[in-house]
Order: C-alpha cells, then sequence, then structure tokens
C-alpha cells in the first residue's frame, strides 16, 4: 500500500511540475516581443557594433559637437564621419541642428547615452 501512495504522490508531484511549466510557458510567450520588434532592435545593435560610430556616440554623451570637432577629436576625415553620422541618424541615434552653415550633432534620446555607459561599463568590468 505505502508503494501505491508513493507512485500516487509522485504522480500528483509530476503532474504539478507539468502545470507550472506549461504556465510558465504561456506566460513567457504572452510576453515575449514580435519578430518585427527583434529585427528592429537587432539592426539598432548592429549600428552600434561599428567602432567609429561608437566613438562618435561616446562624444556626443560628453558634449553636442559641430562635425568639424568630431573630425579632430577622432583625426578622421570629413567624409568618413559624415558618413557615420549619416547611418546613426537614419537609426535615429543622433540628431542635427543646423548653425548657419556648420551643424551641430547630438544624440536623440537619453537612453541611447545610457546604453552606451552601460555597454561600456560591462566592457570595462571584463578587464
Amino acid at each position: 500500500m505505502t508503494e501505491k501512495n508513493n507512485l500516487e504522490k509522485r504522480d500528483d508531484d509530476l503532474s504539478r511540475i507539468m502545470d507550472s511549466k506549461e504556465e510558465v510557458i504561456k506566460e513567457v510567450k504572452e510576453q515575449k516581443i514580435d519578430e518585427e520588434t527583434y529585427q528592429e532592435l537587432s539592426e539598432f545593435f548592429k549600428t552600434l557594433s561599428n567602432v567609429t560610430r561608437l566613438k562618435i556616440i561616446s562624444l556626443l554623451s560628453l558634449k553636442d559637437l559641430h562635425v568639424s570637432e568630431i573630425c579632430e577629436i577622432l583625426n578622421l576625415n570629413q567624409t568618413t564621419v559624415s558618413n557615420q553620422l549619416r547611418i546613426l541618424r537614419s537609426n535615429n541615434i543622433v540628431k542635427y541642428e543646423k548653425e548657419g552653415q556648420m551643424v551641430r550633432y547630438s544624440l536623440t534620446y537619453h537612453h541611447i547615452e545610457l546604453i552606451y555607459k552601460i555597454g561600456l561599463e560591462h566592457a570595462l568590468e571584463e578587464k
């Protein structure tokens, strides 16, 4: 009789575990983001994966800058910087404001700076 009770208890335990697992799966599936959003997020991180673009973001996290200032600080030509800024603009990471014939760039949102700084913190932790 004890063996039968043990088997029944094990079956009950297994049943509760399976129910719990199904609930967890259902809950996570309901909260999972859609494929289009995953794709957009992937594109966002691809944009951040370029060293020159990261350098520009790092500078703009400190201060809004003109293109010429970015070129001088990074020791890069204007074509290179302008191309990278165009990519950052098209991905809504930086914005610009014309000041006469000059253009001043800044980060579009505060969370861009936070993402950069969190990534930097993570990179420095590994050292």
